[in-house]
């Protein structure tokens, strides 16, 4: 019996949670997909292949960067985790932005990384407006990077992220 394609494998362990974290945002909880071992092996093997040849894969925070190390693994390279104002000791690289509920922002180490020319894909776990994948997209090119692509598990295209991100090239897992 093969296994069922990403995309379905995908849904069928998604939960939809309303209202979360603000009204009127309908939160994709990845969670039951993280603790399958096979979904979970599943959609690592996906993302290591979109980012195959890549010197770095970047995880957004916090489950970009959860899929992302996994990834890493399975290509036998770097991983950077960019994570949320705050969370890094300084110096940092930082980079504002809107999301769907707010503005945010991300950061980066400023040194101690040799970030100079090297590829890197970056993943994240969902694309909605495109926010904060368009943000990183901008802060590791201003680190100097050769941002080559980027991977997600669940696009929304209803919310127009692809477009938001142009001409960044996305490969989606599944949509929804």
């Amino acid at each position: 019996m093969s296994s069922p394609p990403v995309a379905q494998l995908i849904a069928s362990l998604t939960r939809d949670v309303a209202d979360f974290p603000e009204p009127g945002v309908q939160f994709k909880d990845l969670t039951p997909l993280f603790a399958d071992r096979d979904g979970f092996a599943t959609v690592v093997d996906a993302l290591a292949e979109i980012a195959s040849g890549a010197d770095l894969v970047a995880g957004i925070e916090s489950r970009g960067s959860l899929v992302a190390a996994a990834a890493a693994v399975r290509l036998n390279c770097g991983v950077l985790s960019i994570r949320k104002r705050g969370k890094l000791p300084p110096p940092v690289i930082g980079e504002d932005y809107v999301r769907e509920y707010g503005p945010a922002a991300i950061e980066i180490p400023a040194d101690g990384l040799d970030l100079q020319d090297r590829s890197i894909v970056i993943i994240d776990d969902v694309l909605a407006t495109g926010g904060t994948l368009s943000a990183a997209a901008r802060l590791l090119t201003r680190a100097g990077m050769n941002v080559t692509g980027a991977a997600v598990l669940v696009e929304l295209p209803a919310l127009g992220g692809r477009e938001a991100i142009a001409p960044l090239a996305v490969q989606s897992l599944s949509y929804a």
